[in-house]
């Protein structure tokens, strides 16, 4: 089943609780919620208080990705205030497996992700231990910006690694998602998919069902 994940990064925040409405009644599954240190990556953006503010606001999964470092000292708080998928990055830790370990430890779904550049090689011990594998399409750290090709084969080449496992594990990408590529990295072996602008820019609800179409739903 392919998910759309809106990412809230490029929402309207003097309007957002509306702007949720609208995407969960479209049919978004999931809720993307971009958290950035500005270490990490160089933009920051919001924390624990706007997460807890709008978990009452719907029903949606709260899809959290973590762009901070040294992760594992936040997983607690993330998943007390509603969090139902945490990601976290490869490269943002010395120990991925303990970060992996503290998510499930509260119940939650675990997420790894990898930059652009960052060799698929790395995930190899983490792929029966996580729920989720993120690929970044993007640089992480600003919205806006425009899929990277290369990444495309990052896609295949993880999707490749979990067959040769017979794992169902999800892959997200993140980053230059739009209503002209998306069916490109589904077929690249992408199941649940992020977008931002693609979905707040203009109508969010009405992008958000278009999108949907295409992703078969």
């Amino acid at each position: 089943m392919n998910i759309l994940s809106p990412s809230i990064l490029a929402a309207d925040f003097k309007n957002l609780g509306h702007q949720i409405a609208d995407v969960d009644k479209a049919g978004a599954q999931y809720l993307h919620i971009d958290v950035m240190d500005g270490v990490f990556v160089p933009s920051i953006s919001f924390g624990m208080p706007v997460i807890e503010s709008i978990r009452s606001a719907t029903d949606m999964v709260f899809d959290v990705h973590l762009m901070i470092t040294d992760p594992i000292r936040y997983i607690e708080e993330f998943a007390k205030i509603g969090s139902d998928i945490i990601t976290f990055h490869q490269e943002a830790t010395d120990d991925p497996q303990a970060v992996i370990d503290k998510i499930h430890s509260f119940g939650k779904r675990a997420g790894i992700s990898i930059k652009p550049d960052t060799p698929v090689s790395v995930l190899a011990p983490y792929l029966d231990k996580v729920e989720m594998i993120l690929v970044m399409t993007v640089e992480p750290g600003f919205g806006g910006q425009k899929l990277i090709p290369k990444t495309l084969d990052k896609i295949r080449e993880v999707r490749a690694m979990l067959n040769e496992k017979n794992l169902s594990t999800d892959i997200q990408v993140d980053g230059g998602i739009s209503k002209d590529n998306v069916k490109t990295v589904i077929d690249a072996g992408a199941n649940v998919i992020v977008a931002g602008s693609a979905v707040f820019k203009g109508n969010a609800g009405d992008n958000a069902a278009e999108l949907l179409k295409i992703l078969g739903n």
